[in-house]
């Protein structure tokens, strides 16, 4: 082989080299891929997740009607995030939210909480489970919610909070967690890069 030739072959590989190192590849940080958990969405209808969403990126938070503060701020961002992508061009990606409070967020309570928000139920789900299900999927992904004290009124019905893990969840089409932001301040940019690298990956 000449010097010529050498150095022909050397330029290919750079090239190949350089290629390859900057592809972003996506990295799984929880596999979700294998469980089959039986849910309740807003209409009463019962899915199983992750199944319902695979195919297609999906976005998970976790929430309850009753909280003050973090939750509507949650799905507020939510709601964002599905705005940046619509502007982008980005229409298949679904958007889930589970009731962590399931003793209180029945089907109806959960649909009337997006219903006031605007929210289209094309591509949002809010679902609701036995409290062992919702406590699995917590589990798997290390989210902690920690009811305070119970109190009762005048109507004996129970009134308490929790303390929660401020989290949402970016997951690939095989229901494998790839991402996960601050729920109540979102960076809108870094995550509709997460996005096209995952759709890019699909």
């Amino acid at each position: 082989m000449n010097k010529k030739t050498r150095t022909h072959f050397f330029l290919i590989a750079l090239f190949i080299l350089a290629f390859v190192g900057c592809k972003k590849e996506v990295k799984v940080e929880t596999d979700l891929s294998n469980i089959h958990l039986e849910f309740f969405n807003q209409d009463s209808v019962k899915v199983t997740y992750p199944d319902f969403v695979k195919g297609q990126p999906s976005f998970l938070a976790f929430i309850f009607t009753h909280c003050p503060d973090i939750c509507p701020m949650i799905t507020n961002n939510l709601q964002r995030i599905q705005r940046k992508l619509n502007e982008e061009g980005i229409s298949d990606v679904k958007f889930v939210s589970v009731t962590f409070d399931p003793d209180r967020d029945f089907p109806s309570v959960l649909k009337e909480f997006a219903s006031v928000r605007e929210i289209n139920f094309d591509r949002f789900s809010f679902l609701t489970a036995e409290k062992k299900t919702v406590d699995s999927l917590r589990h798997q992904l290390k989210y902690l919610a920690i009811a305070g004290d119970t109190t009762y009124g005048e109507d004996k019905k129970p009134s308490y909070f929790f303390v929660h893990t401020d989290r949402i969840y970016l997951l690939d089409k095989n229901g494998n967690v790839v991402g996960n932001y601050k729920g109540s301040e979102v960076d809108l940019e870094k995550i509709l890069t997460d996005v096209k690298t995952l759709i890019k990956d699909m």
